[in-house]
């Protein structure tokens, strides 16, 4: 399932590099949780989560982010900070990336701002 997922985080990134964020980091992990993609844009910090659903029969990508799910990447957001002290006076920012659809035709949602 690891393929799966990192093909639509590749996905994710390839989108937000055409919108001119660059990459720090795909897949931090820690005992806090997972981070799929810490980005840039100007002077911003950004940790984004990534969700893909095939259709939204039961809940959406963007819902799929519960409250628990954010809490865990706030958590390994603080880690990731703590490792990485030169990003520590930076404005950070919670992002999500919902893509819907299949390969061919996938529908990309990204929420700036989507949780605190």
């Amino acid at each position: 399932m690891r393929i799966f997922g990192d093909y639509w985080e590749g996905v994710a990134l390839d989108y937000l590099k055409k919108h001119k964020l660059k990459k720090i980091q795909r897949n931090f992990n820690c005992k806090a949780g997972e981070i799929d993609l810490i980005m840039t844009d100007n002077d911003f910090l950004i940790f984004v989560e990534v969700k893909y659903r095939k259709n939204d029969d039961w809940v959406s990508a963007a819902q799929a982010v519960t409250r628990a799910k954010q809490k865990r990447i706030i958590k390994a957001a603080q880690m990731f900070l703590l490792k990485n002290k030169k990003f520590q006076k930076w404005n950070a920012r919670f992002d999500v990336v919902s893509i819907q659809g299949n390969k061919k035709n996938p529908e990309i949602d990204w929420i700036e701002g989507a949780f605190y």
